[in-house]
């Protein structure tokens, strides 16, 4: 099967990321939101980005201008009619993405492969609001997009081993390194990266050290290039929590209980680098 258009839905950080990295490849893209402002703003940003990179020489202004001619931007689902892979990148809410899937499911052709970037859900259960379980998969990209080489390929129960080769091989032409994950909540990385960042969050609330003393001590005590807690603050802390919700309800176990302090962040709306506090203060 060949990939020619790709929608991506969510201008968020990790959409407009992952339409970015698209459009860079020769895909043609459409930038999907529900409002104009959002997918414009992206855009824009998108813009900014390549032109940083024509800055620093790392790029040329013409293939700057033919990325961007590449993307389009839209407000409706209807944009995904003539599309070969919806690349799903909306919030980690279970029942708003079923609804989405099935709107996509009427929407695009028969041939459409339906890609989800979530970092902890089911694949299965986004498949099974669909007539077309053997085209759902998950396609797991890392924060910041354009800059992590990692994308987690994860298959639900009923998807086929060709939409795997697919996902797997566009993954690799999109200059990234694909590792096939089972699906499982979290699959690789955020099943054993979020307990530990919780962790740390349990030891700043126990005083056991300060926010610099923990993130210091784990990345001379560990070798980590980025403190727990800084790296949670890049993350989004909202996102860390909604992982780790996920895997306390899914694996009924204690021990992926999320840290009182984790929600009580959530709920002030200090939720890292996107607001600009977290644990750490970000605003200049």
């Amino acid at each position: 099967m060949n990939i020619a258009k790709i929608a991506v839905l969510g201008s968020g950080t990790m959409g407009s990321g992952i339409a970015q990295v698209a459009a860079q490849s020769g895909y043609e893209i459409v930038l999907i939101d529900v409002e104009k402002s959002l997918v414009d703003r992206a855009i824009t940003g998108i813009g900014k980005a390549l032109q940083k990179a024509v800055d620093k020489g790392k790029m040329t202004a013409e293939d700057k201008e033919q990325v961007l001619a590449r993307m389009k931007g839209s407000i409706t689902y209807d944009d995904c009619k003539e599309v070969d892979l919806v690349i799903e990148a909306i919030i980690e809410n279970m029942d708003i993405k079923k609804d989405v899937y099935k709107k996509l499911d009427e929407l695009c052709p028969v041939h459409t492969i339906l890609a989800s970037n979530t970092s902890s859900l089911s694949i299965t259960e986004m498949a099974a609001a669909t007539k077309r379980a053997d085209k759902i998969v998950g396609m797991h990209f890392f924060n910041p997009a354009q800059v992590m080489k990692l994308v987690e390929v994860i298959p639900g129960l009923d998807t086929s081993q060709e939409t795997l080769t697919v996902v797997t091989e566009l993954s690799k032409k999109m200059g990234k390194v694909p590792v096939n994950a089972k699906e499982s909540p979290g699959f690789i990385v955020n099943r054993i990266l979020v307990p530990m960042i919780n962790e740390a969050v349990i030891a700043l609330g126990e005083g056991i050290g300060t926010k610099e003393e923990i993130d210091t001590a784990m990345k001379l005590g560990a070798g980590m290039p980025m403190g727990p807690l800084a790296l949670a603050d890049l993350v989004g802390i909202d996102v860390v929590l909604a992982v780790a919700e996920v895997f306390h309800k899914e694996f009924a176990d204690s021990k992926y209980r999320p840290a009182l302090l984790l929600k009580q962040m959530v709920r002030a709306g200090h939720l890292g680098l996107k607001t600009g506090r977290g644990f750490y203060n970000y605003k200049k």
